[in-house]
């Protein structure tokens, strides 16, 4: 049977050709990448200290030592919260939550944030 109509249109619909692939641990590559560098801020950060009192080479060791487990963590993590979302759920959830907490400045998304119940009013009689 051949995958193709009689004037040459596939039969079946790719729906992932467009998504991104997963790369580490259920995690795409910006996710991992952008996991990776923040978890190895977080390791230079506290190796800046350690510094002082064991050795110069505590904050390259600690951002190592930061990446790497913060990959892992994140990979166990993410991959839970995002089963059963659509892909895009993770970027739209990190938009919510900085149109609501974050700056005014960063909401770029122009996301409108109410809380509250909505109501129908008429006026007059129809």
């Amino acid at each position: 049977m051949s995958d193709q109509h009689d004037d040459g249109t596939l039969l079946f619909l790719p729906s992932r050709l467009n998504n991104q692939p997963v790369v580490i641990g259920g995690l795409t590559a910006d996710e991992m990448w952008v996991t990776v560098f923040g978890s190895a801020g977080v390791g230079l950060v506290i190796g800046i200290p350690l510094a002082f009192f064991v050795t110069p080479a505590m904050p390259v060791v600690t951002a190592l030592a930061g990446g790497t487990a913060g990959l892992l963590i994140a990979a166990r993590v993410l991959r839970r919260l995002k089963r059963g979302r659509p892909e895009t759920w993770l970027y739209r959830r990190a938009q919510w939550l900085i149109a609501e907490q974050g700056p005014t400045f960063m909401n770029s998304a122009r996301l409108v944030i109410r809380s509250g119940a909505w109501t129908c009013k008429r006026r007059g009689q129809i």
